[in-house]
């Protein structure tokens, strides 16, 4: 037998081909796959052990008018595929907070909530989470038929540990940890203070955190990596005025839903806090080069391929 040689130029020349094919063929992993089961996790687990106030008709209405809507947008947008991982977000998220006995609000919280996200962007970014902008928006225009679930699933302690590890696990792929760490840490620090300086037990500030609502808010809400500040210290600003926020509407103007209406009032301050403190925007999946998927070549292209 006569060993065949290969030639090293002819490896170098090859391996950058191999390497290329298998960047392409791995997808990356998008951490709203993580989002879409924790959340889906949630609603099974409250729907059928804890006896949310929801139907599987208003489930079912409530993901396919926002679906259906996500198409719409699509079409009218020339968007060059269908995504429903973000719609699917919000719809999931609508089930869990949204509670109402009208189904065309349903409608309306869900177009929203869609086209929210298209219409009201600053510099290619979409300014409202859009979870947060159709609860904020029908709890002010919606004549007391529209309230936000907010204790239902009760204090215990160990639904609350669950959601806070699923959610930790979610803003950890989502790199936005910092954001809901931050926000936890503000709130806490205030209702803790305002009982001392009231005299109050400590149950009660402890009562109010353990709340599955507010672990949602946290996770899955203010720390939405495509509308939170670029800059970590501009998310980090950001979590200290949302709950600084929300604490003023509660305890001083004595209004109910103050985490919501914060978030939404704050979120108009976001393309300020990035002017003043600029960092590299968000990309739900990293983009690819040398033989992968090319990146958009613009702001805008890049935002209305991950909405």
């Amino acid at each position: 037998m006569v060993a065949q040689t290969v030639d090293p130029q002819l490896i170098a020349l090859r391996a950058p081909t191999d390497l290329n094919a298998m960047q392409a063929i791995r997808l990356p992993r998008d951490p709203r796959w993580f989002q879409i089961g924790t959340l889906s996790g949630l609603l099974l687990y409250g729907w059928l052990s804890l006896g949310f106030d929801l139907t599987g008709l208003r489930i079912a209405l409530t993901l396919g008018t926002i679906l259906g809507l996500q198409a719409i947008a699509t079409w009218w947008w020339r968007l060059p595929t269908f995504d429903p991982k973000s719609a699917l977000i919000s719809g999931l998220s609508l089930c869990l907070l949204l509670r109402t006995n009208s189904a065309w609000l349903v409608v309306l919280a869900a177009a929203i909530a869609v086209f929210g996200k298209f219409v009201v962007r600053w510099r290619g970014k979409h300014i409202f989470n859009p979870t947060n902008v159709a609860l904020a928006a029908l709890v002010l225009a919606g004549g007391g038929q529209v309230w936000v679930s907010s204790g239902q699933w009760g204090s215990l302690a160990f639904f609350a540990f669950l959601m806070l590890c699923a959610g930790n696990l979610v803003v950890l792929r989502a790199a936005r940890s910092d954001v809901a760490i931050a926000f936890l840490g503000c709130h806490a620090l205030l209702l803790v203070g305002r009982s001392a300086w009231l005299g109050e037990p400590m149950t009660i500030p402890f009562h109010r955190l353990e709340s599955g609502a507010l672990l949602l808010f946290a996770f899955f809400m203010i720390s939405d990596p495509k509308t939170t500040p670029d800059s970590r210290a501009g998310r980090i600003l950001f979590a200290m005025l949302v709950s600084l926020g929300a604490y003023y509407i509660q305890f001083k103007m004595f209004r109910q839903n103050g985490l919501v209406l914060s978030l939404a009032a704050c979120s108009m301050l976001v393309p300020l806090i990035d002017l003043v403190l600029p960092g590299r925007r968000y990309g739900w999946t990293a983009p690819r080069t040398s033989g992968g998927l090319c990146p958009p070549t613009t702001i805008r292209e890049t935002a209305m391929l991950r909405v």
